[in-house]
């Protein structure tokens, strides 16, 4: 048995869940809900919408990838080193550099999937742990007008100021993948599951992952 699964004698659950959404698909909500169902600890994403707002990075700087531009890391990185954040590099320097950030956070990743497990929100993790057998990979989107609205909805926004924040949002945890991963956060080959959680239930949508979770963790198993 792979140390990231565990078998209570009954069903085998896959122990490490990464969450990718987009702004306002729900991430936060679904992402502590099923750490709660499958009894795991919950790891915030690396980009939230209140960081994204400040950072701003156009993608066609965190394009520029063979470059690696300068002002897009130091954006990043002055980011994250103000970030109250649960798992991650911390007191992270402007003049470290995009791989000494990238190969810690790594570290930190597969600590988690071989050690506790977790439900993992962003950061790449589908990337970095995709392929485990012990790992379900999912993403949550949506119509974007729909995001926009449901948020606005919930935080008593302005849709213009909520359209801003999303497009920010989501910009910047874009550039986070391509700048680190040269991927995108889109591409359903990085995921076991995607789901229009905009069109199912935020509550459904905890059902589903939770019974993912159990489904793969239970492939090979007696």
């Amino acid at each position: 048995m792979h140390p990231g699964t565990v078998d209570d004698g009954m069903t085998a659950v896959a122990r490490t869940v990464t969450i990718s959404a987009s702004f306002g698909a729900g991430g936060n909500t679904v992402g502590q809900a099923v750490a709660e169902r499958l009894g795991l600890a919950f790891f915030d994403r690396a980009i939230p919408a209140t960081v994204a707002t400040r950072l701003a990075v156009p993608l066609e700087d965190a394009a520029a990838l063979d470059e690696k531009p300068p002002s897009t890391w130091v954006r990043l990185a002055k980011a994250f080193a103000n970030m109250a954040v649960p798992m991650g590099p911390q007191g992270l320097s402007p003049e470290d550099d995009p791989d000494t950030f990238r190969e810690e956070t790594e570290r930190i990743l597969h600590q988690i999937a071989d050690t506790t497990g977790g439900v993992v929100l962003g950061r790449g993790a589908m990337v970095v742990l995709g392929g485990r057998p012990d790992v379900v990979c999912v993403r949550l989107d949506g119509d974007p007008e729909a995001r926009v609205a449901r948020v606005a909805a919930s935080e008593h926004m302005e849709l213009e100021a909520a359209r801003t924040m999303q497009r920010q949002t989501d910009g910047a945890r874009d550039s986070y993948m391509r700048l680190f991963y040269r991927a995108r956060q889109d591409d359903p080959a990085l995921y076991d599951l995607v789901i229009d959680s905009i069109k199912i239930p935020l509550e459904t949508c905890t059902d589903l992952i939770v019974a993912a979770a159990e489904a793969k963790g239970s492939v090979g198993t007696p």
